[in-house]
């Protein structure tokens, strides 16, 4: 029979989580039954909830711990003040971890290995000190930063602050000592609740449940499901793959709000250099993927079926690396000319220029090709 570990239990942790949703479970439905819900309410714990788990999504993950782009202090105060409203740690704390996990993906330093179990990687990770506290000695820029370093020292009196007085502060104005009452219990407790395990579901589900149509090598997942509820995140296995792009439903009828929400406070001026991955790279990573795919399908079938298919396959994946090697080439000579035009004359630039484009036309002809000889291969083992 197997016993907890007590000595390593996180006990501020472990409470905290239990307390909320213990308080969720209990005090929330009786309050509910005795004076009921307003639109009041609904409105506030929505806006809230947004900005609380969109300074996560938007703040914490795709600002601070990938550097996908750059943003003015007003919205680094928003996710900084909002997010220790979600008490999921510091930004820098966040981050650190979060880094930790795309270096040690599915294995032993990554702190929400899913490897160890659904329940380790959606919040055993957080209750039990299974080892000694990790140096931050991967966010020197995070540490450099002022506004990061001041949250952290002080995250958990800012999050005290807005939810147990802020909220309910605004309820009492609204509607009296029922209404804070409402504001605190739902505003607070349960929102906070919610926003805690959209996230923690990023950690356990989406390295669960989904497809994996850009890289196999890691346990990440995408799902149209998750996204709903985390504002854009389920599209992890897209995130693995290229962590820096801003975007993480990168198809143009995929849900990602957060991915919304960068792109247009770029157009007032308050985020800037939106790093994100070019089309035909992406496209490369599914092409290599269903490539992966189609060769463990062959590799099943008798010999003399596979030696023709193969050849024609082999042919256009050979034409295929080759174009995508001299697009890349082309696209970083090309990039690095642009970047200092004043050493480059314009007859230099505009032959770069005809180079990267003849080589994209290049690259997607060699897609093309590749794409017929994948549909005959699997016409052809169907």
């Amino acid at each position: 029979m197997s016993r907890i570990p007590f000595h390593r239990i996180n006990w501020p942790t472990s409470l905290f989580l239990i307390i909320t949703l213990f308080v969720s479970l209990t005090a929330l439905p009786v309050y509910l039954w005795h004076f009921g819900l307003d639109w009041f309410q609904v409105v506030l714990f929505l806006a809230l909830f947004a900005a609380s788990s969109m300074s996560i999504t938007l703040g914490y993950h795709r600002l601070f711990s990938h550097m996908a782009f750059k943003a003015k202090w007003p919205v680094k105060v928003w996710v900084l003040l909002f997010g220790a409203s979600a008490f999921e740690g510091s930004a820098l704390e966040w981050s650190a971890d979060h880094r930790r996990h795309h270096k040690f993906v599915d294995h032993d330093d990554d702190p929400y290995d899913i490897s160890k179990g659904f329940f380790h990687a959606h919040v055993g990770w957080l209750l039990f000190k299974l080892r000694p506290v990790p140096p931050m000695d991967n966010v020197p820029d995070l540490l450099s930063d002022k506004m990061v370093t001041f949250q952290h020292r002080y995250f958990p009196v800012i999050g005290a602050i807005m939810n147990l007085v802020v909220v309910p502060a605004i309820g009492w104005l609204w509607g009296g000592w029922q209404s804070a009452l409402g504001a605190l219990l739902i505003g607070s407790v349960l929102r906070v609740v919610l926003v805690q395990h959209s996230t923690f579901c990023i950690n356990s589900f989406c390295h669960m449940i989904g497809k994996r149509p850009y890289s196999s090598r890691c346990s990440a997942r995408d799902s149209w499901i998750m996204a709903l509820c985390t504002f854009g995140e389920g599209y992890h296995n897209y995130h693995h793959e290229f962590q820096h792009d801003y975007r993480n439903g990168v198809k143009p009828w995929q849900f990602d709000p957060t991915k919304w929400a960068i792109w247009t406070m770029s157009k007032i001026g308050l985020t800037s250099n939106l790093r994100r991955v070019p089309d035909e790279k992406i496209l490369l990573a599914e092409i290599a993927e269903q490539q992966i795919q189609l060769e463990e399908a062959i590799a099943k079938r008798p010999s003399k079926e596979r030696e023709s298919t193969q050849h024609i396959l082999e042919v256009a994946k050979q034409r295929l690396q080759q174009a995508a090697q001299s697009w890349e080439q082309c696209k970083a000579e090309y990039s690095r000319a642009t970047e200092k035009k004043i050493e480059a004359s314009k007859e230099k630039m505009a032959q770069l220029k005809r180079d990267f484009e003849e080589a994209a036309e290049n690259l997607r002809r060699a897609i093309d090709e590749w794409r017929e000889a994948h549909q005959m291969a699997r016409a052809t083992f169907a």
